[in-house]
């Protein structure tokens, strides 16, 4: 019995001890001036991806504009996607 005691004791403080030291972070170990030059950095290239998100969208909403009134000026298109049914009228 003194053996499964001596263990427990053992077994007892090891995770108090490593509540105590947790381990360095990449943050922890960095000077604070690179710490911040780093979420500087960051923030731009998050701005930069929602600029070129917004350009893409932009372009994308130019070119269906354009190919809207390219198809308003095809007589054939219009033809063809008319809704007015001309054999429903009696006349």
């Amino acid at each position: 019995m003194a053996k499964k005691d001596k263990h427990r004791t053992a077994a007892a403080q090891q995770p108090v001890a490593s509540k105590e030291e947790k381990p360095a972070t990449l943050k922890d170990l960095l000077r604070p001036d690179i710490l911040d030059k780093l979420k500087a950095t960051a923030q731009d290239l998050k701005s930069a991806e929602e600029k070129r998100k917004e350009d893409l969208r932009k372009q994308e909403e130019a070119a269906r504009a354009a190919e809207q009134k390219r198809l308003d000026n095809d007589f054939e298109y219009l033809l063809n996607n008319s809704k007015i049914d001309h054999r429903s009228k009696n006349g």
